[in-house]
């Protein structure tokens, strides 16, 4: 590894790390989810600890935060001869693949089949709940919903209106994208755009640890955030650009064998 390599990897990290806002076992839980999602797929504790470290996050957190995950039921551990090995448990395995698709969509579709659902006077009735909870649906108020595809059925009490054109208001476009979101995706635009080209090959551990950092901050945005066509979007929301930034550098960083880390533990 050569020392320019070293060099930029070091700002690289600094420039993407973001430890006011660090919970390490949700940076397990992205780590997880981009490198070991699959059944079977594991990572040893050590090699976890040097994807881990980098990011100014000592080996005594790492070691709370995979007792809370798997009191959790997210992830298991065991021993493999003097080493431990960390796996993902089949609840963590579907928790990670239900937001696999957002986090990894590298570009957002437009609807055109939009309808809305309103409650007589900020009534819910039976199965509204639900509803709300598809990432279809968008929640306008306590009593009404806009979603797209198509109309559910026995939803019974609620107007169900197609709609075929949408002005969207200021205050609608502020409460789906707020201040703390946008300035968030602010951030990590800024950070992604100040990340030169890696200049050489980097080691599998680097590469876990960059890849963890970018898909760890912008899960923490997309995931926060219904996908929407630009009509919804404020007027300073760099969500598109910033999915563009982070998948650009995604490629110049491609995801490590788990074997690699194994041998470059050995």
């Amino acid at each position: 590894m050569s020392d320019s390599n070293d060099i930029w990897f070091e700002s690289a990290v600094q420039q993407l790390n973001d430890p006011q806002n660090q919970r390490v076992w949700s940076v397990i839980v992205s780590l997880f989810g981009d490198l070991a999602q699959d059944k079977g797929a594991q990572i040893s504790g050590s090699a976890l600890t040097r994807i881990i470290t980098p990011m100014g996050i000592k080996p005594e957190a790492i070691r709370v935060a995979l007792h809370r995950l798997r009191k959790d039921g997210w992830i298991e551990s065991a021993r493999s001869g003097r080493a431990s090995i960390h796996y993902l448990t089949e609840y963590g395995r579907n928790q990670s693949a239900a937001v696999t698709p957002r986090i990894y969509e590298r570009t957002v579709s437009a609807p055109q089949d939009w309808h809305l659902l309103i409650c007589e006077d900020g009534a819910n009735p039976d199965g509204l709940d639900e509803v709300l909870l598809l990432p279809n649906y968008v929640p306008v108020n306590r009593s009404t919903a806009l979603g797209h595809g198509p109309m559910p059925r026995n939803l019974e009490g609620v107007l169900a209106v197609e709609v075929k054109s949408i002005a969207v208001p200021q205050w609608l476009k502020t409460r789906l994208y707020p201040e703390h979101l946008r300035q968030a995706c602010a951030a990590l635009h800024g950070d992604l755009s100040l990340v030169p080209p890696p200049p050489g090959t980097l080691n599998p551990e680097q590469l876990g640890t960059l890849r963890t950092l970018i898909v760890h901050r912008w899960r923490r945005v997309v995931l926060r955030h219904p996908d929407l066509p630009p009509y919804f979007h404020p007027s300073d929301w760099v969500g598109e650009h910033c999915r563009a930034l982070v998948f650009e550098l995604l490629d110049q960083l491609p995801r490590p064998p788990l074997a690699a880390l194994d041998v470059a533990e050995g």
